[in-house]
């Protein structure tokens, strides 16, 4: 049988929560957390709304989900987020002991990947899920800023 439940579906859930914080005026990155196939965890950027420079979609993600855990490890977990974690996130996702993580664009400039695997070493890592449709969105943001 063929699940409906992919990588590319749960980005997708993480695409609209991007869009929720490009409509909020805030950097557009979405994230969710899952479990078994059940989101359990789902945010987007709120440094802005918040005046805090850690609000980030991952940030925020990671704390519903050991919410909803009622544990601090994410160890059964997938975060699907839409620009690849910054170096502050990457910290934060080493500690929570993520099964895997999977991220749509490349962060270049900020981008955790750049310092080699900073993450767990059971964590898992998938790069370029819907990269396309993350990288537009955020050259929208930043062209209306301009």
């Amino acid at each position: 049988m063929i699940s409906p439940y992919n990588d590319e579906y749960f980005m997708k859930q993480a695409l609209m929560e991007a869009h929720k914080a490009f409509d909020k005026d805030e950097v557009p990155v979405g994230a969710v957390i899952v479990a078994g196939n059940q989101i359990i965890a789902r945010s987007h950027n709120l440094t802005e709304q918040l005046n805090d420079v850690t609000a980030h979609a991952e940030m925020q993600a990671i704390t519903a989900a050991a919410d909803f855990l009622g544990g601090k490890y994410l160890k059964g977990c997938t975060l699907y987020v839409t620009l690849e974690p910054c170096v502050m996130c990457g910290g934060a996702l080493y500690w929570s002991q993520l099964r895997k993580i999977v991220f749509g664009a490349r962060d270049e400039k900020r981008g955790a990947g750049r310092l080699g695997s900073i993450y767990h070493p059971k964590t898992e890592v998938v790069g370029g899920i819907m990269e396309n449709e993350a990288s537009i969105l955020m050259t929208q943001f930043f062209e209306r800023k301009r």
